[in-house]
C-alpha cells in the first residue's frame, strides 16, 4: 500500500496507456527490459519478466528500463514500491537509465530516502486519474491517484523535453549521491 491507501485490487496486470507508452520509445528508441511484464503489455520491450518470474530477483543488466512496479506490497513475497525503486537506484549506478511510472507519494520512505537523494527527474503527470490499461481496454474509472515517471539516468534534458508534453518536469537535485551519471 501506498500513502495511506486502501489496497483495491488484487490485480497485478494494470497496464500502462499507449499515450505514455509512446513516450517511453520517443525517450528511449526502444526499451530493452520490462521487469513487471504481463501477456496483455503494450510496452513491447525486449526482455520482459512475466509472472511467476519474479522481476525484481532477476537481472536488470539492460540499457533502458522501464518499470511500471505493482502499487500495493506483496504480502506473499514481502516486498513493496521500495524494493523495486532500490534496484532501479542499483541498476542506474551501473550507467543504466531506467525510468518508472509509480504513484505521487512524497512521504512515502521510497520517495524520501531513494527518489530524492538518487534520481535525475521527476515528471507530474497532468492525467489526475491515469487511466492505466486491463487486456487491451482502457479502464474507465482510472487509478485513485496521482501518478509520475521518475528517471534515473544521466540525460535529464531529454526525459523533460519528451515528458513535458505530459506534465510537469522537474530536475532532482541530489549533491549527496555518488553515482556519475
Amino acid at each position: 500500500m501506498s500513502a495511506g491507501r486502501k489496497h483495491i485490487s488484487e490485480k497485478k496486470d494494470w497496464n500502462t496507456p499507449p499515450k505514455y507508452i509512446k513516450l517511453i520509445k520517443e525517450m528511449f528508441g526502444y526499451v530493452d527490459l520490462d521487469p513487471c511484464s504481463n501477456e496483455s503489455s503494450m510496452v513491447d520491450a525486449k526482455t520482459k519478466y512475466i509472472l511467476p518470474i519474479n522481476g525484481l530477483i532477476e537481472s536488470w543488466d539492460y540499457k533502458r528500463i522501464f518499470v511500471n512496479p505493482p502499487y500495493g506490497r506483496d504480502v506473499e513475497n514481502k516486498t513493496s514500491m521500495y524494493d523495486w525503486i532500490l534496484k532501479g537506484v542499483e541498476t542506474s549506478k551501473l550507467g543504466n537509465e531506467v525510468l518508472f511510472l509509480i504513484p505521487v507519494a512524497t512521504n512515502t520512505k521510497h520517495f524520501k530516502q531513494l527518489i530524492f537523494k538518487h534520481a535525475k527527474g521527476i515528471c507530474f503527470l497532468e492525467d489526475t486519474r491515469l487511466k492505466f490499461w486491463n487486456k487491451g481496454k482502457e479502464d474507465k474509472k482510472g487509478a485513485p491517484m496521482s501518478c509520475c515517471m521518475i528517471y534515473f539516468g544521466s540525460d535529464y534534458e531529454r526525459f523533460s523535453s519528451v515528458f513535458s508534453a505530459v506534465g510537469k518536469c522537474f530536475k532532482i537535485s541530489n549533491e549527496n549521491d555518488d553515482t556519475k551519471h
